[in-house]
């Protein structure tokens, strides 16, 4: 029994990274790398090419609801152009199959009060979700739906979801116990949310549910910055509201009592490059810290995988970064993608 857990731990995903694309029935994927780069230098140099003949939706990953200026200046940018963008307000630590139900929802809300068919980008769970709506409710949604991107998503599945999941391995329960703590009880999240990720969740989903083949599909992928600077880099995520606390003299002025908002600074860049290095020396697979190059690639789409290094948090927590620019020049070209279909 101890034997089997050590292998079980021992092998980890080593059997599952890029099965999507080891499988037979897989639709091949194009190279949309350097047509993004076109696009990405024309958007830089004040050339716009979205139509506001369309409404343009963000739907942001797993623990989007602990960082409120996640996709925030992509939004305002998108705004600044002229365009109708929002933000999906879901409940990201939710399972894929409830966010998909609530994103179907908010997307006929959204196309009944435009009647302007919708452009998505998801960005990591916020791509599977995405992804899950238009596959579980294409009938419904075939006419108000336009195309969509994911941007360093799970689609396949991602080995550290897996890894710490994974049944059978040494300390599977104890682990468990404290992401249920953390995601269920601290953040009220579903374990779902999480269990979703995983090799197995990922395969059983897309056994039953399948993307139609004629619907226009980006998938954008990074590796992460591993060089020794990073390491020690400092992330400001967030902003949290502190409780007030009196002072011994002084008098208190009810403003003041409402708390304090403060920056929330933490090695997230420095958690994302020590993950890829732990993949790349555990696996031999590049990744962005979280999902492996391969299973970001949803098959039959147009696939853009650039050199600059990127890790997963980098839409996240890079403000005042090129982040509203790459989304628009994915977004092009994923209309250039429909114009053809």
């Amino acid at each position: 029994m101890l034997m089997s857990r050590v292998q079980t731990t021992i092998r980890g995903s080593a059997d599952d990274i890029g099965w999507l694309q080891k499988s037979p029935s897989r639709s091949p994927v194009k190279d949309g790398t350097g047509r993004f780069c076109q696009l990405l230098e024309m958007t830089k140099n004040g050339v716009h090419k979205l139509p506001d003949t369309f409404v343009y939706l963000l739907v942001p990953g797993l623990f989007s609801n602990l960082g409120p200026l996640y996709f925030v200046d992509t939004k305002k940018y998108f705004s600044g152009l002229g365009l109708n963008c929002y933000i999906a307000r879901i409940h990201s630590e939710a399972a894929v199959e409830t966010n998909a139900r609530e994103l179907k929802d908010y997307i006929e809300e959204l196309y009944w009060g435009s009647r302007k068919r919708i452009m998505l980008l998801g960005h990591s769970k916020g791509g599977v979700d995405a992804a899950a709506a238009i596959a579980m409710f294409w009938t419904d949604l075939k006419e108000k739906v336009a195309g969509l991107v994911l941007v360093q998503s799970p689609f396949g599945g991602s080995p550290i979801a897996a890894d710490i999941l994974r049944e059978g391995q040494i300390a599977d329960l104890e682990t468990r116990r404290i992401l249920e703590l953390f995601l269920c009880k601290i953040i009220k999240g579903d374990m779902r949310a999480l269990e979703d990720l995983t090799y197995q969740k990922r395969h059983d989903f897309l056994s039953k549910y399948s993307l139609p083949a004629e619907f226009p599909i980006v998938s954008f992928h990074t590796e992460a910055s591993k060089a020794p600077g990073v390491i020690s880099t400092l992330s400001h995520i967030a902003h949290a509201e502190l409780p007030w606390l009196s002072m011994p003299t002084g008098s208190v002025s009810e403003e003041s009592t409402t708390g304090t908002r403060v920056p929330v600074v933490i090695p997230l860049a420095a958690v994302m490059a020590a993950l890829a290095l732990h993949l790349e020396f555990r696996y031999g697979e590049k990744s962005d810290g979280l999902v492996c190059r391969k299973d970001a690639e949803v098959p039959g789409s147009v696939v853009v995988k650039p050199e600059r290094k990127l890790d997963h948090a980098w839409m996240v927590y890079s403000k005042g970064s090129d982040a509203p620019q790459m989304c628009e020049a994915l977004i092009t070209l994923l209309l250039e993608q429909e114009k053809k279909s």
